[in-house]
């Protein structure tokens, strides 16, 4: 499902973010990737979305190199993953509704199509009655399920989150944790970014460490990390 070998990625300034990175993640897996600032997280998470290209080394996602994708075939890529972040990046002038209907026009979705799935998708993060509703009127724990609703809009076999939780109070970001760990019974390859060691302990996945570009430790259950 996803497959790093030998990745290094150096960038222009001489900075080695990371070096000689490998890994699998199996179909159907949740796994956490932890690290200090500086590890190489957000390095990782920009290569899997071919927002960077790797300085050298393979990768593959869904069974594609995507080294080897023309540019006109990356956003084909990049709906086969569904992106969660921080900051949520909802379209503010929108309903939540039109948030995540614009995420399934995009994609030819016809308006039969959303209109049937939207409602779904809302009652999965218990949104049903938010739908008219703009992103200013909603809480940060109520935006960032909208974001996990639009990020499920195309059925990705693959869903990122990057640190999902980072701008929420324990009660919210424990509420997006077990929708995220739902999501993935229901068959999708989870990949959380996070800081929350409380929740990477709690939860007892899959527990990937970077520190300077390298993995650390991979770790089935549970794990600790060092700030």
């Amino acid at each position: 499902m996803i497959a790093l070998d030998n990745v290094y990625k150096t960038y222009s300034t001489g900075v080695s973010a990371l070096n000689g990175i490998s890994m699998r993640i199996k179909k159907g897996e949740f796994v956490f990737v932890v690290g200090s600032s500086g590890s190489g997280k957000t390095t990782l998470f920009k290569l899997l979305l071919k927002e960077l290209e790797p300085t050298s080394g393979t990768i593959y996602i869904n069974n594609k190199n995507i080294g080897r994708l023309r540019r006109r075939k990356i956003p084909k890529m990049r709906r086969g993953i569904g992106v969660v972040f921080q900051d949520f990046r909802l379209l503010k002038d929108r309903t939540v509704y039109e948030n995540i209907a614009f995420a399934q026009r995009v994609v030819g979705k016809s308006s039969k199509q959303i209109r049937s799935s939207v409602p779904a998708l809302l009652s999965l993060v218990g949104l049903s009655d938010k739908e008219k509703a703009y992103p200013n009127e909603l809480s940060g724990g109520e935006q960032q399920r909208v974001a996990l609703a639009r990020a499920l809009a195309n059925n990705p076999p693959v869903l990122l989150a990057d640190e999902p939780t980072g701008n929420l109070d324990p009660k919210n970001a424990w509420e997006i944790m077990k929708l995220l760990e739902e999501i993935n019974l229901r068959g999708t390859t989870v990949v959380v970014v996070t800081h929350n060691k409380d929740i990477v302990e709690q939860m007892q996945k899959r527990v990937i460490t970077l520190s300077n570009g390298v993995i650390i430790s991979d770790e089935q259950k549970g794990g600790y990390y060092e700030d």
